[in-house]
């Protein structure tokens, strides 16, 4: 049974930087693509960033390019996001992601079909 477990989430203040960790298990081999997206109280789930295993090309949403760093551990078949520069807008619960299919969704919830719990990320101003 394919599992993802997020890490890293907490209480930061405005400008501040967090590490969230996704790690998976129950699957010996890579999935395609692995991401993470967020979602706010009263807002629908919205993509943050995707990476395709196989190519390495990475995706961002806007509201986050150049602030947030997607990447991964091949061996451990693991997703981090680094996010600097934190702003209250950024407050929401992080989920990761895989697709375990060829998608062209890479920003899109609808491409992706294993999720974890989420961890709550708080930024205050």
């Amino acid at each position: 049974q394919v599992q993802l477990k997020e890490s890293g989430g907490g209480l930061v203040q405005a400008g501040e930087s967090l590490r969230l960790s996704c790690a998976t298990s129950g699957r010996s081999f890579s999935f395609y693509a692995m991401g993470w997206f967020r979602q706010a109280p009263g807002r629908e789930r919205e993509f943050v960033s995707s990476f395709i295993w196989n190519t390495g090309r990475t995706y961002y949403a806007d509201s986050v390019k150049d602030r947030f760093t997607i990447s991964r551990d091949s061996a451990e078949n693991s997703v981090y996001v680094q996010m600097n520069s934190l702003n209250a807008e950024d407050t929401a619960v992080y989920y990761c992601a895989a697709a375990s299919f060829p998608t062209t969704y890479y920003n899109h919830p609808d491409g992706f079909d294993y999720w974890g719990q989420g961890t709550q990320v708080t930024v205050s101003s």
